[in-house]
């Protein structure tokens, strides 16, 4: 009589039998689940992508085990099959709720455990569920928006990790399911080929306009900053509230009138009134962390520009703009000597190029060494050549033959 075991070396009848059963439960009992297919990153020829070819995986014959980035060992751009796949799936549903109890919102129980017949759905993908594919659930779409959307919205998940779980193996010891972990999608780049897709509204727009919130949190964000520039429109401390009184370097009254010819002693007994004039301040008195505005106190008149003023009166300002910052200068009858400097500056950090419309339309640009400089992006004529201003030091200073 021979040896009885349910275990065989190869896979035999009742292993048919029971993945034949198995298979059945799941066209019974299961869900559609709709599978958009990982092709592999997407090959880049510089800053432009084609999301139609996968990218060069070197040795490997398998397009979906190319690494985009190894330094970074991820793949940023992604291609997927245009072709979705119909298999089906089990899962457990479960209630969504929000866990109180860290500094936030965070949703509980928003990872599904989707289970795969094995067989089943290998032979209709031609390979195993992988990480970076894309499942869609049509019987979680919601057709009752708050907007005026007509189009049932979709729920996408990324799988995340495949195993093999123990519920999955029969008594033959061979297993018959898989179990994907499936993260709910987000509008990254990775996913941007799907969710560029037409959404099915007849108006052009895509997966990304129903199903994002980029947009909402762009608009957020921006009204956030706008306050913000209202609240605190420069960095620092505005002290031009503040009246100074001009003294000496002895501390005594220094006036512009008649009262110069008085003496120290009767000057330092003098009272102010609406008759005195007194000169410019020869100093800046209120010295703090951001206090430089560039503009004289007292509310005193200025001129500005890249040349100083020819024969300018005693105590007069000037604020130089061809410096950065810009400088302010007062002349004390024989020099310019430097008062202040404009180191207060806008909050923002948009270009000129962002005020043009929305929200910081007209606003004033933020002009600093890393806006003017750091990021300088503008061209140079220069023999005839057109030459990038911003150079990296490998380039200025590359060798060059002696020929």
């Amino acid at each position: 009589m021979p040896r009885l075991s349910l275990y065989r070396p190869e896979k035999g009848n009742d292993f048919k039998f029971i993945d034949r059963v198995v298979n059945e439960r799941f066209q019974v009992g299961g869900t559609d689940v709709y599978i958009h297919k990982y092709l592999g990153p997407v090959a880049s020829t510089g800053t432009n992508v084609t999301p139609t070819t996968p990218a060069n995986t070197g040795t490997n014959i398998i397009p979906e085990l190319g690494i985009q980035d190894v330094l970074f060992m991820e793949n940023r751009d992604r291609n997927y099959e245009p072709d979705v796949y119909i298999i089906r799936g089990i899962y457990q549903m479960q209630d969504l709720d929000f866990n109180l109890s860290q500094f936030g919102l965070f949703l509980n129980n928003d990872t599904i455990m989707m289970y795969l017949h094995l067989r089943g759905h290998a032979e209709a993908l031609g390979r195993k569920i992988m990480n970076g594919d894309v499942i869609e659930l049509p019987h979680l779409k919601d057709e009752y928006a708050l907007d005026d959307n007509y189009v049932a919205l979709k729920r996408f998940y990324v799988v995340q990790d495949v195993t093999r779980p123990t519920a999955g193996f029969s008594v033959t010891w061979y297993p018959h399911l898989v179990k994907a972990k499936c993260v709910p999608l987000v509008d990254s780049q990775e996913f941007s080929q799907i969710l560029n897709q037409d959404s099915g509204n007849g108006d052009g727009s895509t997966l990304r306009d129903l199903l994002s919130t980029y947009n909402q949190t762009i608009q957020i964000n921006d009204q956030i900053v706008e306050q913000a520039m209202l609240d605190a429109p420069v960095s620092g401390y505005d002290t031009s509230m503040f009246y100074v009184i001009p003294t000496r370097e002895s501390g005594l009254l220094d006036t512009a009138d008649a009262s110069d010819t008085i003496d120290d002693a009767s000057l330092d007994q003098a009272v102010l009134d609406a008759s005195m004039v007194l000169h410019t301040p020869r100093k800046k008195l209120y010295v703090g962390y951001l206090t430089g505005s560039g503009v004289p106190p007292n509310g005193a008149t200025f001129g500005s520009g890249i040349v100083f003023p020819y024969k300018p009166a005693q105590g007069a300002f000037f604020l130089r703009t061809d410096f950065m910052p810009n400088a302010l200068y007062r002349f004390d009858g024989d020099n310019w000597i430097l008062y202040d400097k404009n180191v207060q500056m806008t909050m923002n950090e948009f270009g000129a190029e962002d005020t043009t419309s929305g929200v910081f339309a007209g606003k004033q640009i933020r002009q600093t060494q890393k806006t003017g400089f750091i990021n300088n992006t503008t061209t140079a004529t220069i023999n005839n050549n057109v030459v990038v201003e911003r150079q990296a030091l490998s380039k200025v200073l590359k060798p060059k033959a002696d020929n």
